[in-house]
């Protein structure tokens, strides 16, 4: 313990941040937490982010009350991680005491000018924490590293978690059952199970749907190796195969293409799923179907135009069905536009009965400009 609260005091402006997480028992109080030093009133001291059930409660302490803090928290968290300019020393503690340290290299630098409550992006999965599955996809080095080639992804990855976390705020059930439609190659599958198994702490299953065979085939090789044997994925077409016939807490479909997310859509509104977090891919269908008749003909006068209006109008009229299922929908940028032209997320919770608010609209537009929308023929009347 001595050699740990020598990290602390010595050279003490060259620490960034420290991270604690992996408690012991499950009913420890929080499950995460964040430490920073910061300045004030001119005074040194240390700032605490607890994080319990979405809420964040902050604790300031001196040098001293942050010691004696320190070392109960090695005898409840199984990963303390203290990220310093240039290098992470990273704790692993033992359900009997003994700690194990280890040192890696990082290219973190400490700013001069951060105190108070002036601070850098937070991001809920933080380079150093051992996330296996980020290293088998290629995000983090073995050393929980992130790649630099796959910064973006990173960041995409906790933009989705952070949206997730979001809207379970208020949710304190605990278990979840989740279908992801067209996974690919699952970065945010193998996250989103992690994100409920170990930080939510709930019962997840999650079946996973893609039309690549050797995809599949190596998600299922990384799931078992991980020991998730309640994540699977299933060689399927999502417009054509039966899917699962049971109850479905939340319905996931990241870039499917085109119709795809349609099918998906389609599925949750069925099935009454509570929660729906779509971005859309490819939307094909309207901008080859859409024919001139109306007062936004002058869009349609231009490809590249008319391709970006297309898109537009079919994620308009995937809202507009949500809010008429009883579905009450977020549109969220997703990642960056510089990043992806894809940066749209849609995100619903069921929370009432539908109407027909909006379908009038919809009928209204279809019979003008006679272009084709899946999920306008896949709905049908149905507003349950």
């Amino acid at each position: 313990m001595e050699n740990i609260k020598r990290i602390i005091t010595d050279e003490r402006n060259t620490l960034i941040k420290i991270s604690i997480s992996s408690p012991f028992s499950k009913d420890e109080e929080f499950n995460k937490i964040s430490v920073r030093p910061v300045t004030i009133k001119k005074k040194p001291c240390f700032q605490a982010e607890r994080f319990k059930n979405n809420q964040v409660f902050h604790l300031n302490m001196s040098t001293e009350e942050f010691l004696v803090f320190l070392e109960d928290i090695f005898k409840k968290y199984a990963q303390i991680s203290f990220f310093k300019s240039g290098e992470t020393i990273t704790c692993s503690v033992s359900a009997g005491g003994k700690i194990k340290t280890k040192v890696s290299k990082n290219n973190l630098k400490a700013k001069a000018t951060e105190s108070g409550n002036n601070r850098r992006k937070e991001y809920i999965f933080n380079e150093g924490e051992n996330i296996p599955a980020l290293v088998d996809l290629g995000v983090f080095t073995p050393d929980f590293k992130i790649v630099k080639s796959k910064y973006d992804k990173f960041k995409q990855i906790n933009r989705f978690i952070e949206i997730v976390n979001d809207a379970f705020v208020n949710d304190s059930s605990k278990e979840i059952t989740i279908l992801d439609f067209g996974c690919g190659k699952s970065y945010l599958t193998f996250i989103i199970y992690y994100y409920f198994a170990e930080i939510k702490k709930k019962k997840v299953k999650i079946i996973g749907y893609d039309l690549k065979k050797d995809v599949v085939e190596s998600c299922n090789k990384i799931a078992e190796k991980y020991g998730y044997e309640n994540l699977k994925f299933i060689v399927s077409d999502v417009t054509k195969d039966t899917l699962a016939d049971e109850h479905i807490d939340m319905v996931i479909s990241l870039h499917a293409c085109d119709t795809a997310t349609d099918y998906a859509l389609n599925y949750a509104i069925q099935k009454k799923v509570k929660y729906i977090f779509s971005v859309p891919c490819c939307q094909h269908e309207v901008n080859k179907t859409i024919k001139t008749g109306g007062d936004f003909d002058i869009l349609l006068k231009h490809g590249l135009i008319k391709e970006r209006m297309s898109a537009l109008l079919t994620d308009s009229i995937r809202v507009a069905f949500l809010e008429d299922m009883g579905y009450s929908v977020d549109v969220l940028e997703f990642v960056d536009f510089s990043h992806s032209p894809k940066n749209i997320m849609i995100r619903a919770k069921k929370t009432k009965k539908g109407n027909d608010k909006n379908r009038k609209q919809i009928k209204d537009l279809q019979e003008k400009y006679k272009f084709t929308q899946t999920l306008y023929k896949l709905t049908g009347d149905s507003n349950e």
